[in-house]
């Protein structure tokens, strides 16, 4: 009687624990921004909710953080970081925007009363990301800044290159 309480042990351990797991997916599909941490103080967090479409594949999200500030006749860019990081435990992706701050600019001379109210972007390679509308795609963001978005589509076809 013991041997048979000492095999049945495990097997219900992991029966719990499997139970348990799915729980949490069925609960994460409910509501899938409770596996997302909260913001940080000093951040924000973003979420945009994608529409599905027949080929994600084809399909990128263009992640434009930026801030809109008072700006002149010169073209202006931000600096900063996307960095992308999973939610332990689910394999969630999600993004931070770090470290903004003064970036490239002309130096034109422009005339009086040419300032005005201009939204300017973050320049970061790291701007494009896989298009997944079964997740929200969460970005977290200092208050200071704002976050817009493009979606961009490729082709179906792929051009074939010529050998010179």
């Amino acid at each position: 009687m013991k041997k048979s309480t000492i095999k049945t042990l495990p097997l219900t351990a992991c029966t719990l624990a499997m139970t348990a797991l799915a729980s949490m997916a069925a609960h994460a599909q409910s509501d899938p921004l409770k596996a997302f941490p909260a913001a940080e103080p000093g951040y924000q967090r973003i979420v945009i909710k994608l529409p599905p479409v027949k080929n994600p594949d084809l399909y990128r999200v263009q992640l434009i953080p930026g801030k809109v500030i008072d700006a002149d006749c010169n073209t202006r860019g931000l600096r900063g970081e996307i960095d992308e990081e999973t939610v332990k435990g689910w394999g969630y992706n999600y993004w931070k925007v770090e470290k903004v701050g003064p970036g490239p600019t002309t130096m034109m001379a422009c005339p009086p009363g040419t300032s005005s109210r201009k939204f300017v972007p973050v320049y970061s390679d790291d701007d494009l990301i896989r298009y997944n509308s079964k997740l929200p795609v969460v970005v977290y963001v200092p208050n200071d800044v704002e976050l817009r978005y493009k979606i961009w589509r490729a082709p179906e076809k792929a051009k074939v290159g010529s050998v010179e």
